[in-house]
């Protein structure tokens, strides 16, 4: 199984059947993204909540491949609204699909269209797939049931926010590695615009003091998990 990281929030996950699983893929109009919606494939597609920097080019990339949107239940309806598939979920609730588990978790943010439509509770999101259990955590705040989370579940890979303004910067994420306490922690939602503008080494210099690893991968890079 392999992730890839396109930059901001945007994953893609290739399982060795060969299912993508996109997460929140905004590529085109992402200058700091090395591909655009045309150069990626999707079986499904996971939002994490409605803002246009997380919805990005799901509508392009569904109506090219078909893909199923899946997301808390608001979002999916709203998805239904435009011709796409969705499977609608919500916070708390799990379900298994042919490439492996999807369960939502809270998230401190919020969720609204591009188009001014309520788009449901913010989400972070666990997907469990080949032995891996990969925690996106969305936008988000800094919130203690991470530990809960943590606790139920053994995250091997954690996907978190660094670039503070609408979501944790450094200090915060590191405090969320703590509350997690996953095998992998790496770094997202950074320097896509002045505003989130953060330095991912720093972050992996904090992280590791307190006995953590750090993965911060290349904008486009891809691993093998």
């Amino acid at each position: 199984m392999k992730l890839r990281y396109f930059s901001h929030s945007a994953f893609q996950i290739t399982t060795s059947a060969g299912h993508k699983i996109l997460i929140d893929p905004f590529l085109s109009g992402n200058p700091t993204s090395p591909v655009k919606a045309k150069d990626v494939v999707a079986d499904y597609i996971i939002l994490t909540h409605a803002h246009g920097d997380h919805l990005g080019d799901g509508f392009e990339i569904a109506k090219r491949y078909n893909s199923t949107f899946i997301c808390v239940n608001e979002l999916a309806e709203y998805c239904k609204s435009k011709g796409f598939k969705a499977h609608n979920m919500h916070i708390g609730g799990g379900h298994n699909f042919e490439f492996g588990r999807v369960k939502f978790t809270i998230a401190h943010h919020g969720s609204m269209t591009p188009d001014n439509h309520y788009g449901g509770e913010p989400a972070g999101v666990i997907i469990s797939a080949e032995g891996k259990n990969i925690y996106h955590t969305g936008d988000t705040g800094l919130f203690y049931d991470m530990k809960l989370i943590g606790e139920m579940t053994s995250i091997d890979y954690l996907l978190l926010p660094i670039g503070d303004n609408f979501t944790m910067g450094i200090t915060d994420a590191a405090k969320a590695v703590e509350l997690v306490a996953p095998k992998v922690a790496i770094p997202m939602h950074y320097n896509t615009f002045p505003v989130i503008e953060a330095d991912p080494n720093e972050f992996k210099k904090l992280t590791e003091s307190k006995g953590f690893n750090v993965r911060v991968l290349n904008f486009g890079e891809e691993i093998e998990l």
